[in-house]
């Protein structure tokens, strides 16, 4: 993507973790080098705009565990733009990954084989395991690509869980990847061995805004990036 118009990124959102939204949002935005136009994907909003009416889900974690789909159509199916959940901590510049993004691929993510070992989600809910498990939590949207448009606000409201986040509107080689230390999952991942930090990490077990969490690797350098945040906010200052 060599192109330097703004890319697109929408983040996550739930009532429960504003914190973590801001602290992503920060983290990003703190690092890039190329411009970015971050929005929040707030179901409650989707919903008045009457983009977003689907019933609850029991299995949902999230507030945005649907929502992500609905990001070609939010980006008037145009150019690429990136969905990140917000239980992420940039630690590298957004335009690197903009490297890796090749034409020819409807989306792109990082291919795990996540099979969590806890029985339960950071929010006590339980916890499931299947195929692609964590591919959508990190998606580079190419917009523009003519198989993403079957992702309308119709269609996500009535899909199921399995055949959206498995990517099944897809052709396998439809499908690129991307390094792992671009969602790389805490509590999963291997750490890497050469002294760096992955490029972000994903608290996707549960992060140190959860009491339960406060331990993690990497909370250092979560907490590092809230309280520059907070100091921000006491001088009435937000990051960009």
């Amino acid at each position: 993507m060599k192109s330097e118009s703004a890319l697109n990124v929408y983040i996550g959102w739930d009532s429960r973790e504003d914190i973590a939204y801001e602290v992503c949002r920060r983290s990003m935005l703190a690092r890039t080098t190329h411009p970015v136009k971050i929005k929040s994907l707030k179901r409650n909003e989707l919903k008045s705009e009457g983009l977003y009416n689907r019933k609850e889900d029991p299995l949902a974690s999230t507030e945005f565990t649907y929502t992500r789909f609905l990001v070609p159509y939010l980006n008037d199916y145009k150019g690429w733009a990136l969905f990140c959940d917000c239980d992420f901590l940039w630690l590298s510049d957004v335009s690197k990954l903009l490297e890796t993004v090749d034409n020819k691929y409807a989306v792109m993510c990082v291919k795990h084989d996540y099979r969590p070992k806890e029985k339960t989600k950071m929010d006590g809910s339980k916890q499931t395991v299947y195929p692609r498990k964590n591919w959508s939590s990190m998606v580079l949207y190419n917009c523009s690509h003519p198989k993403n448009k079957i992702l309308t606000p119709d269609l996500v409201n009535t899909e199921t869980g399995a055949f959206l986040h498995r990517f099944q509107w897809l052709n396998d080689n439809e499908i690129g990847g991307v390094p792992e230390t671009w969602n790389w999952l805490e509590g999963w991942s291997e750490k890497p061995t050469d002294g760096t930090n992955p490029n972000v990490i994903h608290f996707t077990r549960g992060g140190p805004w959860f009491e339960s969490w406060t331990n993690v690797d990497y909370a250092t350098e979560w907490n590092y990036e809230k309280n520059l945040l907070l100091e921000e906010a006491s001088n009435n200052k937000k990051y960009r």
